[in-house]
């Protein structure tokens, strides 16, 4: 029977499940245009058949071309309610009496493969035998619609789960609170160490006479950084992870349900799973034990060093106040805290790039959509992407910023960070010279929070880059990078001349106002403009 130039095959109702059918309409090439001679142009193949069900105009979202390889397969696998529409599509040859009836031939089908399924492990149950893993099989007749939700075609494999899932579950698994609140209770309980240790708020007289604030709790780069900037950085990878992979990724990829999304992101966590092994090695042995040992255990046990005296090394001139052992125990506990912290840090930077490298691996594979809707959509959530983007890189310079700050105050002639900040933009005014050129100190701080800027702006530097938002919206970006361009150039700046506050202080201004309102007032601008559009 020809109907709309395919070949169209009724409904057997013969009480064959859906393997049988399936394997039967496919073998026939039922749905199938007919060929230049007017015959059947042959059965399917999972190629043509997901390529046919992908062409449908109503289906934004395609199919997987492992689904329907699945279909072809002698395997417990069934089919999920949306495909199930999309499959009587074909067989109906877009007549829509004829993909009625396919629809309700196929779901009963489905039911009865589910039936069977169910009747094997019974039969399995009565006679000892375990039952089998249970496999995903949509059942149309017994489901509810909260179910139907999470059914699938296809089984999700067990596999070992790595330190790249592990390090992607911080931020997506939970409470968006847990992660922001442990980095966060991690900075609290240090503080609480340090005044049961005394070094919360500690002096030490230079040979040159200067009394030098070295307190634990003063030290920005122990204090505001783990208590609100790296709190903050989280909370924004968290929000826009949440966003990517729960609204934006299914709505955009071609994924027919939750499952396969997921697999599909997990794929490209996983692929990164040497870097993440690479920052971990790095930030706990480099930056956490090795530089413990060097900049405060060695200090400690022998005395001296090249390294200004802070909180760390106090117990040297101050044994008063803290003992050597204290101190190592103490610099080792904080030590340990901090490269965990960091690693958490390089963490939220991969998934920031996983993301944008997912962004630009959709759109590159909807290129062929003409649809315009669909590709206005693609850049509103672009941009969305890299206003979290921007907010984060904001957090990642002002972090670098915070270390750099408080290496540099060693090694100064300020009494505290704060007065060395204020001395230093009166200098301008009073002609004098407060910079200090850290002569006869090693300063591995430095080099600590470079390789955070740098990281930090490569990931800005990539998102700009690949996703190639809207022209509308390419003066927003040249914003954006204005503001990270002049607080990295403040950063880079410190301690460098005399006034050297005043240009940090006015990246700083600006990468604030920028973290409240990373669109700069042409965000909620672009949305009423929108909207004034749809009415």
């Amino acid at each position: 029977m020809i109907k709309n130039g395919k070949l169209f095959l009724p409904p057997s109702k013969d009480g064959s499940d859906f393997k049988e059918l399936f394997k039967q309409l496919a073998a026939a090439g039922a749905g199938r245009p007919l060929g230049s001679d007017g015959f059947p142009a042959g059965p399917w193949t999972p190629e043509l058949l997901a390529e046919a069900i992908s062409q449908i105009d109503s289906n934004r979202i395609g199919v997987d071309l492992r689904t329907v390889q699945l279909w072809f397969q002698e395997n417990e696998k069934g089919i999920s309610t949306a495909n199930i529409r999309w499959l009587a599509r074909i067989f109906g040859c877009d007549d829509p009496m004829a993909t009625s009836e396919w629809q309700m031939e196929l779901s009963a089908a489905q039911s009865r493969l589910a039936g069977k399924r169910r009747d094997l492990r019974n039969a399995g149950s009565s006679v000892g035998i375990p039952d089998p893993p249970r496999t995903t099989i949509v059942d149309n007749e017994t489901k509810s619609p909260p179910e139907l939700a999470r059914d699938t075609d296809t089984k999700r494999p067990r596999r070992r789960i790595g330190l790249a899932r592990r390090s992607e579950a911080l931020f997506s698994r939970g409470s968006p609170l847990n992660l922001p609140a442990s980095v966060f209770a991690g900075a609290t309980a240090l503080g609480f160490l340090s005044y049961i240790t005394g070094i919360h708020n500690a002096t030490y007289d230079r040979p040159d006479g200067l009394v030098k604030q070295v307190g634990f709790l003063w030290a920005p780069n122990w204090t505001f950084v783990f208590m609100v900037l790296l709190p903050l950085f989280c909370a924004f990878v968290i929000e826009l992870l949440g966003i990517w992979k729960n609204e934006a990724r299914p709505r955009l990829a071609a994924q027919a349900d939750r499952m396969q999304n997921d697999e599909a992101w997990e794929r490209n966590v996983e692929a990164s799973s040497y870097t993440y092994w690479a920052v971990f090695l790095i930030c706990l042995l480099f930056a956490g034990l090795f530089q413990w040992i060097e900049v405060c255990l060695i200090p400690l046990v022998n005395g001296g060093g090249n390294y200004a005296m802070d909180w760390g090394k106090l117990a040297l001139v101050r044994p008063e106040v803290i003992s050597v052992p204290e101190a190592v125990l103490f610099t080792g506990i904080a030590y340990l805290y901090m490269c965990l912290c960091f690693y958490v840090f390089f963490v939220g930077l991969i998934l920031l790039y996983t993301v944008v490298y997912d962004l630009w691996r959709v759109e590159v594979a909807t290129k062929h959509r003409s649809d315009a809707n669909y590709q206005h959509e693609i850049n509103e959530v672009g941009l969305r992407v890299m206003r979290g983007i921007f907010r984060c890189t904001v957090l990642g310079v002002l972090i670098a910023i915070c270390m750099k700050v408080q290496s540099s105050y060693l090694t100064s002639s300020g009494e505290n960070v704060a007065a060395w900040l204020v001395s230093d933009m009166s200098s301008v005014l009073h002609g004098r010279n407060n910079v200090s050129d850290g002569a006869g100190y090693r300063m591995p701080t430095h080099f600590s929070s470079l390789l955070i800027v740098i990281s930090t702006c490569v990931v800005f530097l990539f998102g700009s880059i690949r996703l190639r938002v809207g022209g509308r919206f390419r003066v927003l970006l040249w914003e954006m990078a204005a503001v990270v361009g002049l607080l990295v150039a403040g950063y880079l700046l410190i301690g460098a001349f005399a006034g050297f506050s005043i240009l940090l202080g006015v990246g700083v201004l600006l990468a604030l106002y920028g973290l409240f309102d990373p669109g700069f007032g042409r965000w909620r601008a672009t949305e009423l403009g929108n909207h004034q559009r749809v009415s």
